[in-house]
């Protein structure tokens, strides 16, 4: 595999940075993920955190080198990391249980996977063109599918950060899987915060992300965000991969993990600075629990969903 990644965050406006990124890969598998902290509950940089941490530490024990079932994967994972934040609530007696966004995405065999909860975007790009990108699971978006709102409010409704899925919530997540999407070298995957594409236009990220190089365009990126939004700024993240790139790479930019050897893992992800985060060797589930949670999550999709106010 070749490709080239680039990730970056900024604290905007805000205290606290609740947003993390990271990327984890071996020889034959990416996978690149980003979480949300959501501010309006507390130690919200800490749920994105085990968030990151379980899923990555799932990642670097099944990758060898690839994952067997990459949509199982995702939605084990998924449910890993919301019962280790809600393990993290009962450890230390906290009045309620903190929640983030997660978006993540799987590259194995020129083909990606991705998955996500709450209104952590990615974006599939290809020369310029946005080919597919995630729909946020908000009130807002829920209201504009049910023609009850123009699209054109998007930046200004009431409602745009009121999510209904998230990790760390008394319901169950529900983890929307993307379908298999085959690459093509040059194509674009975006992972980013609402941070930044609240504030951009999406034309604008797939254009600048077209005219210049991830390297350079990431950080431009978000410069713009946090100047545009200035002091009501939100936490601001943005991670970006090229596949196979294209000519305009640098050579010192490009990743090759054909010679990396089989069970070696290359990671950012870290582990959370104020707790340790423990997953077992094994399946943090027995397959009995997976699939009545995987039940669980269906039968949410059915049903209306608590909303919850992100800010």
């Amino acid at each position: 595999m070749r490709f080239s990644v680039y990730q970056e965050s900024h604290i905007g406006g805000r205290k606290v940075n609740q947003d993390r990124m990271g990327y984890s890969f071996t020889r034959d598998s990416i996978l690149l993920l980003l979480a949300d902290g959501m501010g309006g509950h507390i130690m919200g940089e800490m749920a994105a955190a085990i968030a990151m941490q379980t899923i990555g530490n799932l990642f670097q024990q099944q990758a060898h080198p690839m994952i067997g079932r990459p949509e199982r994967f995702m939605e084990d994972s998924f449910l890993a990391a919301h019962q280790e934040i809600h393990r993290y609530r009962a450890i230390n007696n906290l009045p309620e249980t903190p929640r983030t966004t997660i978006v993540a995405c799987l590259i194995q065999n020129g083909y990606a996977y991705w998955a996500h909860c709450g209104d952590s975007r990615l974006y599939w790009i290809r020369q310029g063109q946005i080919l597919l990108r995630t729909k946020d699971h908000s009130r807002l978006e829920t209201l504009i599918a049910q023609g009850k709102v123009d699209p054109a409010e998007r930046h200004t409704h009431p409602d745009r950060n009121k999510l209904f899925n998230c990790l760390g919530a008394p319901n169950a997540p529900i983890v929307e899987l993307s379908r298999r999407a085959v690459l093509q070298p040059g194509d674009l995957l975006l992972l980013c915060s609402d941070g930044l594409w609240s504030v951009l236009p999406d034309h604008m990220l797939a254009q600048r992300l077209h005219d210049h190089t991830i390297v350079r365009a990431v950080p431009e990126l978000i410069r713009s965000a946090v100047d545009i939004a200035g002091k009501q700024s939100d936490n601001v993240t943005a991670l970006a991969m090229m596949w196979e790139g294209d000519d305009r790479m640098d050579n010192s930019t490009i990743i090759s993990t054909n010679t990396l050897p089989i069970g070696s893992v290359t990671t950012t992800i870290q582990a959370p600075m104020d707790a340790e985060v423990e997953t077992s060797d094994g399946d943090v589930f027995n397959d009995a629990e997976i699939e009545k949670a995987i039940a669980e999550i269906r039968n949410a999709i059915h049903k209306s969903s608590r909303i919850t106010s992100k800010n």
